[in-house]
């Protein structure tokens, strides 16, 4: 039901653009990755992709959110296969170790591109 909901407003975001712009969106535009898009899980999969792997609580001090923000973002990210999480015991504390899966590279590499076509494109007509 909120997915149905979320694709009407977005249907009628994409209406709003062609009325005000006079011209229909670049289709690419539209078709960003929503999982990553958001700013945490954008900064989530950008920190483990440049780290490699980072503890719960490394990736919580670095992107600056708090345990539950993190957990929340990270499940998500673990549901869809982009991220997988690793328990372990150190002595009497145990450890959590997140990881960016191969999938999670290749859509964050196709996130990337995506987002470099649409910021080329935006130049291009600012300069046009």
């Amino acid at each position: 039901m909120a997915k149905q909901s979320a694709l009407r407003r977005e249907g009628a975001h994409n209406q709003a653009l062609e009325t005000v712009e006079g011209r229909q969106p670049e289709a690419g535009a539209l078709d960003l990755d929503r999982l990553i898009h958001e700013r945490v899980r954008l900064g989530i999969v950008s920190s483990l992709a440049v780290n490699g792997s980072l503890s719960f609580t490394d990736l919580r001090d670095l992107l600056g959110i708090t345990d539950g923000n993190l957990s929340a973002h990270a499940r998500k990210l673990e549901d869809a296969g982009y991220v997988v999480c690793t328990k372990s015991n150190e002595g009497r504390a145990s450890k959590t170790e997140y990881r960016l899966t191969p999938t999670g590279r290749s859509e964050l590499e196709r996130y990337l591109s995506h987002m470099e076509a649409i910021i080329q494109a935006t130049r291009t007509q600012d300069e046009g």
